[in-house]
């Protein structure tokens, strides 16, 4: 079996990590994988919407540490973010269609901020994320320091990273690290029924949802406020506008193309 499996139903492109006998964790073939399917996202219009989650009962415990030749002595491991990671997360975090994590076990290191660079989080009550860096002397990467002061301050983000405690699926709700935290039974149904209506959105403005929001970040509210202008000025020529109208005033559901 591969080590990532892909599939697609009713717009919805489900991606699995697959090595559940190791909690899911990265080896080169799993990179190579991933960049396959977020290619085929961002080219196949009849995907509109990605749902991202792992066999077994762990969605993925970071890198696999015994892929690594610890007696290279010009061991590089900024080169396997340069050249892995993080044109990866910079891909997903641009793909114009919403993003669903279903965090379904444990999401320790590279797992736990992949799994926070999705658009909408969502993780079974048993799930734990773990920034676990600090453990073996590294600091927290694939935009870990990037997304834990935003989401969830300072202060929570300094303690994450420094003392690599396990942090309960309930706190990460209530942290605002992740969308929501469901009964590990629930998990899956919930996090296909939001992918089945997200894909039946307007999927175009949810790209532009999304630019929006995440350019919010580094702007000044006036900077923010003549983007708001400029993308309600685009939306407004797209045809899921007239439809989205035209549906409310006849009390019908909206039949988007996204396109």
């Amino acid at each position: 079996m591969p080590s990532v499996l892909v599939s697609t139903d009713a717009g919805v492109m489900t991606v699995t990590l697959n090595r559940p006998e190791k909690l899911n964790a990265f080896i080169g073939e799993m990179h190579g994988l991933l960049r396959e399917a977020i290619s085929r996202a961002e080219k196949d219009d009849t995907i509109r919407a990605v749902l991202l989650t792992g066999a077994g009962r762990g969605f993925c415990a970071g890198q696999d540490l015994s892929e690594r030749n610890m007696s290279d002595p010009i061991l590089d491991l900024g080169g396997g973010l340069e050249a892995n990671y993080n044109p990866f997360i910079r891909r997903l975090r641009a793909l114009p269609k919403p993003v669903i994590c279903a965090v379904n076990g444990i999401a320790a290191g590279a797992g736990a901020n992949l799994a926070l660079s999705c658009d909408i989080v969502l993780a079974a009550r048993s799930t734990s994320f773990l920034q676990a860096f600090a453990k073996i002397a590294l600091v927290p990467d694939c935009g870990g320091t990037y997304w834990l002061p935003r989401l969830a301050g300072t202060a929570r983000a300094m303690a994450m990273a420094m003392l690599a405690e396990r942090v309960s699926a309930e706190d990460a709700e209530r942290w605002g690290l992740i969308w929501k935290c469901v009964d590990d039974a629930k998990l899956m149904d919930e996090a296909n029924a939001m992918a089945r209506a997200l894909a039946t959105g307007p999927t175009h403005t949810y790209g532009m949802i999304k630019k929006a929001i995440y350019a919010s970040a580094t702007h000044t509210l006036d900077e923010q406020l003549d983007l708001e202008r400029d993308f309600q000025r685009e939306v407004g020529h797209h045809t899921d506008y007239r439809e989205g109208v035209a549906a409310f005033l006849e009390k019908r559901k909206p039949r988007f193309t996204g396109k």
